[in-house]
């Protein structure tokens, strides 16, 4: 079966329902494509830092998000050794673009509220991209069942495996050799925990919890497992049980928050990532397809940055894109394969290649930060925990303010 669409997008998470949204904005439909047969909320909750709520404001859904989630006033860094706070520091600063918002957002919440803006029938799930060829001036989109789709652009939202990355010519995402462990634990009751982000570093293992409202708290730990630590990620109840009791000295409250967490509500994963210089020289965009989020560029989680980047990615091609099929003139019939469709190709392509340039730095500077920052907040030994506890913490958290403070514009298009 062969169907037509002018905008396929492949993946319905944080970037595929974002630039679906930005699209239907501005009045152009897209058809998104999900291989899952439901959305998916792996990772339980996101730092939403500054940059993506002005994405999310330009999206239109800022506010139902905001009404859900407690505002964090700071950061608390401690060490995981001693015990002791290391540095602190208040999220109430002004930046370039104005005051500082920081949230931790349940991504059910977020990508529920994505797609609950977008018209019946944008998200096909259960439709399994195998593979990407081309046919004139459209890309051929061929799913599992045998469906190919005709699409007048082809826009990958489809993860570190993205199949439209590879087609591109990417590389499959690095492996860092560190795992993460995220979870969220639910209270019955308020959790008595202050609108704080808390971070504990030290003896290679990085952990933190940020309360998202009144009920749920988010938790994370990074390190760098041995092969017997890997074997445990096949088995939760073992791996939960053995990663609290490497927790370290960390307040019993927030021990807790770990130990409470249900085993179906925290997951084990490897940390992987772009080089960064596969951005400079790769292709974001070819012809009438590109790439967005996770796969243009996966990160560590060490700036809380993967999501905040997506929606700044979906809020940039929408607008390209909107530049690029609205400018259509005349409401006569087009000549799609002759030299209307030449024309329009043309304008697709040059509409990609503004947002892949508007993109390329951006992320080669937040995956190149993001490395670093979790390569220096996780490194061991006496001399490295010393420098961090006294002389990094307020560098390192600085840095985060610094790189949310960031504002991709509106979806209004010249």
């Amino acid at each position: 079966m062969e169907a037509e669409a002018d905008v396929v997008i492949v993946g319905a998470g944080i970037s595929g329902l974002a630039t679906s949204l930005g699209l239907h904005r501005l009045g152009i439909r897209s058809l998104v494509l999900e291989s899952s047969d439901s959305l998916r909320t792996t990772g339980f909750a996101l730092s939403t830092w500054t940059n993506a709520w002005k994405a999310l404001d330009a999206l239109g859904v800022a506010d139902s998000l905001r009404q859900q989630h407690v505002t964090l006033d700071g950061n608390v860094t401690s060490s995981r050794i001693t015990g002791l706070q290391t540095f602190e520091m208040s999220f109430k600063a002004k930046g370039k673009h104005g005051d500082h918002e920081i949230r931790c957002v349940k991504r059910k919440l977020l990508l529920d509220g994505l797609a609950n803006e977008l018209p019946s029938g944008t998200v096909r799930l259960s439709s399994k991209v195998v593979s990407v060829d081309e046919s004139g001036y459209f890309k051929l989109v061929h799913l599992a069942d045998g469906t190919i789709l005709k699409a007048k652009v082809l826009v990958g939202c489809d993860g570190v495996n993205s199949v439209v990355a590879k087609w591109l010519g990417f590389k499959q995402p690095a492996f860092t050799g560190r795992s993460a462990i995220r979870g969220c634990a639910t209270f019955k009751r308020s959790h008595g925990f202050d609108p704080m982000f808390m971070q504990y570093f030290g003896n290679g293992i990085r952990s933190g919890a940020v309360p998202c409202d009144d009920a749920n708290v988010y938790w994370y730990i990074t390190w760098t497992p041995s092969s017997q630590e890997k074997e445990l990620e096949e088995n939760p109840a073992q791996l939960k049980q053995y990663m609290s009791s490497k927790l370290g000295k960390i307040p019993d409250e927030v021990k807790a928050v770990v130990e409470n967490t249900e085993l179906d509500a925290f997951i084990s994963s490897p940390l992987r990532y772009r080089h960064p210089w596969e951005l400079l020289w790769g292709n974001i965009s070819k012809g009438n397809a590109c790439v967005a989020g996770d796969a243009l560029h996966p990160m560590t989680p060490d700036i809380g940055q993967g999501g905040c980047c997506a929606l700044e990615d979906s809020v940039v091609l929408a607008r390209c894109l909107g530049e690029a099929l609205l400018k259509n003139s005349g409401g006569e019939t087009k000549d799609k394969e002759g030299e209307e469709g030449k024309e329009e190709y043309e304008r697709i392509e040059m509409g990609l290649n503004k947002y892949a340039n508007e993109r390329r730095w951006r992320s080669f500077d937040l995956i190149s930060t993001s490395y670093v920052v979790g390569f220096l907040q996780e490194s061991n030994g006496k001399f490295m925990n010393f420098f961090r506890d006294k002389f990094l913490s307020p560098i390192l958290a600085g840095l985060r303010l610094k790189k949310a403070d960031f504002d991709c514009g509106k979806l209004s298009i010249s």
